[in-house]
């Protein structure tokens, strides 16, 4: 199978669950998510940064217990109901917590307490579930980090890491004190300190071999333990009961082809990597013999991917590049991650529903997770899941067949989305995520992110859309087939000038010339050198004219500026209009230009929208598209998750729109409420989403939105498309 298969059994797979539904296979679905700040400690600063990041459930399944680093404390989820989790509060755990493991109506927490990175030092605490409180703690000699409980109940092992430090030497090893693995007895779920054993991982690796930094732990069911040691790139395996290293062996290099390895503004995956260690972060076992690990990388390496070995080292399977590609499809490759580890697998998770044997593979960067589906062979890609910012973690519930997953970045402080936990339950039905995927065209699925603007094309159910700023350097008009499910990007059109893609631009806008060709508005920002223009392109996306705004409006903008365009009329009587975001310098607070611009006389007029009032943040406008006898807008707050109030979409009349001369006293338009979008926004279980950017109305009467995803920079990479229905009939 090549590299981009995987990609197009995704999307088969998806097209399949859209098929007849009593005979529809198993999928999953986020039912919920938890914002971990609802656990903060009362009189806490709702700002305070929080994470989520290891995570474990009970054995009953009703409650999860997660590490918060930050807030050095552990927090609870009551998921009796999944699809309503309940804040259960947090625990003080007087260090970091670095992971958790629960047994019975114990929940075991490595805590790194130490001074420096020279001195380091760490517990490993048992805290009693059900009372909130810490029994007893156990030092460890070192800092702690992935702590694992053997399949019996009967020991447990924890990863002391030691980690190095970056600011030292430039972050190379070796850099004592050197990591090792420690094998504690259990019973009744307590920890017995005296039977703390020490097992030496030093002159294993190649890499810095008097130095292991070991990472993540895991046990199979014989009692064995695989051990990553992520910097050193190296796995070992170690029987529990005597503590001895049976095997080890080098994690190897992976040659990957087709791949972007750029921060450039544009995900181009055409570039080759030879040998690139791959530096191992999390892993599990598959079966006795045979275990997974997450290629993360961290030192020199990460190779994008997963591998599955067997405990001797043999590599049984390789998923180079297909995984990243398969991302890339949905809209979620981090491309200003390029250079470095592209969408970084980090955390996994495997476990058998009903008959299935599945592992989760967990991509930081790309915030999503791949559901995998192991065959003993070649893995079947089933579903890529969203998982709010960063995960981190997973727990899989087969019991109540569940999936929830830690996602460690909060953005609060800069008012964007929190760290979530997302729960996802496994039922019979249609996978509601992704809404939208791309074709494979060239030999790489085509890339695409943070949709900003939407038109329709004469065919029914086919659409236009264009890329932001993100993709500075990629401006293009992609072609929608709306009528699929999930919709498809079928085809890309890179917008030119001179004959090379162009630059300083901010495409927020697109409408049809009706002769083949397009008229684009670019929103300006100074700070960018970028200039609000409206842009006339041709059927081969080459620009024939670049409209600049005239000085009167230049005068009072701001960098908030043109956020959609449409068309009204043909020939010479031609006008397109474009929705400024914000208010300008010289508009009333509240007030918003519409401005019309004919082409033909090349004279520009305006009237002024009003605005909802805004709340916590700002609220403006993010699109305008004619149908029939009205200009459909979208009006909503920069608010994410339960801070937003307003996302909707209002219709101004077609005689409404009476553009009057720039300096004139412009007339305010009357806007009608045609739809609260908030509802159709939680329909997939996650938080509700700041960007909603793109609307249009297909030939056939269909209201298709689109929401930005800001190219998965500081965001979760969600891209939400779905129809409204028949706009006549609202």
């Amino acid at each position: 199978m090549n590299t981009f298969s995987l990609h197009l059994a995704l999307v088969a797979t998806l097209a399949a669950s859209t098929a007849v539904p009593a005979a529809a296979e198993p999928v999953f679905n986020r039912i919920a998510s938890f914002a971990v700040a609802e656990n903060l400690p009362a009189g806490t600063d709702a700002k305070t940064a929080t994470s989520a990041e290891i995570i474990t459930a009970t054995p009953d399944g009703n409650t999860l217990i997660y590490s918060d680093s930050p807030n050095k404390a552990i927090g609870f989820i009551d998921i009796t109901d999944a699809k309503a989790p309940k804040a259960g509060g947090s625990l003080d755990m007087k260090g970091e917590p670095t992971s958790v493991a629960a047994i019975g109506t114990k929940v075991l927490v490595a805590v790194n307490t130490r001074e420096s990175f020279t001195n380091p030092s760490g517990v490993l605490a048992t805290v009693d579930v059900a009372g909130r409180t810490i029994e007893e703690t156990c030092a460890l000699g070192g800092q702690p980090d992935s702590v694992a409980i053997s399949k019996d109940g009967t020991m447990a092992a924890v990863a002391i890491e030691n980690e190095r430090d970056e600011e030292v030497n430039d972050g190379k090893i070796p850099q004592m004190p050197a990591g090792d693995l420690v094998i504690v007895n259990l019973a009744d779920g307590k920890v017995d300190c005296g039977s703390l054993r020490r097992v030496a991982l030093t002159g294993l690796s190649e890499i810095a071999g008097d130095d292991p930094e070991p990472e993540f732990v895991a046990f199979n069911d014989k009692g064995e333990i695989a051990v990553t040691l992520q910097e050193n790139n190296h796995i070992a395996i170690v029987d529990a009961k005597t503590g001895t290293v049976v095997s080890h062996f080098s994690a190897g290099a992976v040659d990957l082809k087709g791949i972007d390895t750029k921060r450039d503004g544009a995900i181009r995956p055409v570039d080759d990597q030879e040998g690139r260690k791959r530096e191992p972060d999390a892993v599990k076992w598959l079966d006795d013999e045979r275990l997974v690990v997450a290629n993360e990388g961290d030192y020199e390496g990460g190779s994008r991917g997963f591998t599955i070995f067997d405990k001797t080292g043999t590599v049984l399977y390789e998923s180079n590049a297909a995984f990243e590609h398969a991302v890339i499809g949905i809209g979620h490759y981090p491309e200003k991650r390029s250079a470095a580890k592209g969408v970084e697998p980090e955390g996994l998770e495997a476990a058998t529903f009903g008959s299935d044997k599945l592992f989760f593979v967990l991509a930081e960067r790309a915030s999503v997770v791949g559901v995998y589906k192991d065959t003993g062979t070649e893995p079947q890609l089933l579903q890529l899941l969203p998982s709010g910012i960063s995960p981190e973690g997973a727990v899989a519930i087969p019991a109540r067949n569940l999936l929830a997953t830690a996602n460690e970045l909060d953005l609060g402080e800069d008012g964007g989305a929190r760290s979530h936990v997302m729960i996802y339950e496994r039922a019979e039905g249609t996978a509601n995520y992704p809404q939208i995927v791309s074709v494979e065209k060239d030999g790489a699925p085509i890339p695409f992110g943070a949709l900003s603007g939407l038109a329709a094309l004469p065919e029914a159910g086919k659409l236009v859309a264009v890329s932001d700023s993100v993709y500075s350097s990629q401006p293009t008009i992609f072609t929608i087939d709306a009528t699929a499910k999930p919709a498809k990007i079928t085809d890309a059109l890179v917008i030119k000038r001179d004959g090379a893609p162009a630059q300083k631009l901010d495409i927020e806008g697109v409408a049809l010339d009706g002769e083949g060709g397009y008229w684009l508005a670019s929103e300006g920002n100074a700070d960018k050198l970028y200039a609000n223009a409206l842009l006339h392109v041709n059927a081969k996306g080459v620009i024939k004219e670049e409209i600049a705004l005239p000085a009167e409006l230049r005068a009072g903008e701001t960098r908030f500026g043109l956020e959609g365009v449409t068309v009204v009329g043909t020939g010479d009587d031609t006008t397109i209009w474009a929705a400024v975001q914000r208010e300008w310098k010289d508009d009333k607070k509240g007030f918003v230009k519409l401005l019309a611009y004919k082409p033909a006389a090349k004279e520009w007029g305006a009237v002024a929208y009003p605005l909802e009032a805004a709340g916590k943040g700002w609220v403006g406008l993010s699109e305008i598209t004619v149908h029939g006898d009205y200009a459909y807008v979208i009006e909503r707050d920069n608010l994410v998750g339960k801070d937003a109030v307003l996302k909707k979409l209002y219709r101004v009349a077609l005689s409404e729109l009476k553009p009057v001369k720039l300096g004139e006293q412009l007339p305010v338009v009357k806007k009608e409420e045609v739809r609260d979008l908030i509802p159709d926004l939680k329909t997939n279980g996650g938080y509700v989403l700041d960007k909603v950017e793109g609307f249009a109305i297909a030939a056939d009467g269909t209201g298709y939105v689109v929401t930005d995803n800001d190219g998965v920079d500081d965001a979760s990479g969600e891209t939400m498309f779905f129809s409204i229905g028949n706009i006549d009939a609202k």
